[in-house]
Formats: C-alpha cells, structure tokens, sequence
C-alpha cells in the first residue's frame, strides 16, 4: 500500500507542478486551486508512504516520478524540446528510481 500511496504522490506532483506552469504565477484562479490541492494530497500521499517507507527511498522516488513527469508534460502538452541529451538525462533518471526501488526491502 505504500508504494501505491507513493505512486499516486508521485502522480500528484506531475499535476501539480503542470497547473502551476498554467497558473501563470498564480495570477490565473483555476490553475492555481489546481496547484494547491494536488500540492496537499501528494505531501499527504507522501507522509503516508513515509510511514513505512525509508526517507531515503520515498523522497528520491517521489521527485523523480515528479521530475520525469514534468519532463515529459512539458513535451507532450507545451511544445517542450526533445534533445538527445535531455532523453539520455532523464533515462539516467528513471535507472536510478529502478534502481532505488530494487535496493530497497519490501515495507
């Protein structure tokens, strides 16, 4: 159930950090409701899945869930480039959250 939590989190995060891109600097009301809400819910998700988690594991997966999300919004929904170097980046990203999910024992 944690990693379910952490997963959704996760989730969250890529949510939050795309409307708050469409906030504008929070000068937009809808896209700004959007931001902190999907803000709390993954620190609540994410408080939840600390509890049996290791700090070490669940923070890292989170914002790497986050940082591959919002990589690849930014692509699919602004126009974001797709560079070589960018994907190679992220591939080491996502190797490493694979790698910290397998390093770390079953909670």
């Amino acid at each position: 159930m944690a990693w379910t939590m952490l997963l959704a989190a996760g989730f969250l995060e890529i949510v939050w950090s795309l409307s708050m891109k469409q906030s504008h600097g929070f000068t937009r009301l809808l896209p700004s409701l959007v931001t902190a809400t999907a803000m709390l819910a993954s620190f609540a998700l994410l408080a939840a899945a600390m509890k049996t988690l290791p700090l070490g594991t669940a923070y890292p997966i989170w914002t790497g869930i986050g940082a591959i999300g919002a990589f690849a919004a930014g692509i699919l929904f602004l126009g974001e480039a797709v560079t070589p170097l960018r994907l190679a980046a992220a591939g080491l990203i996502l190797s490493g959250l694979v790698l910290m999910k397998v390093a770390t024992p079953e909670a």
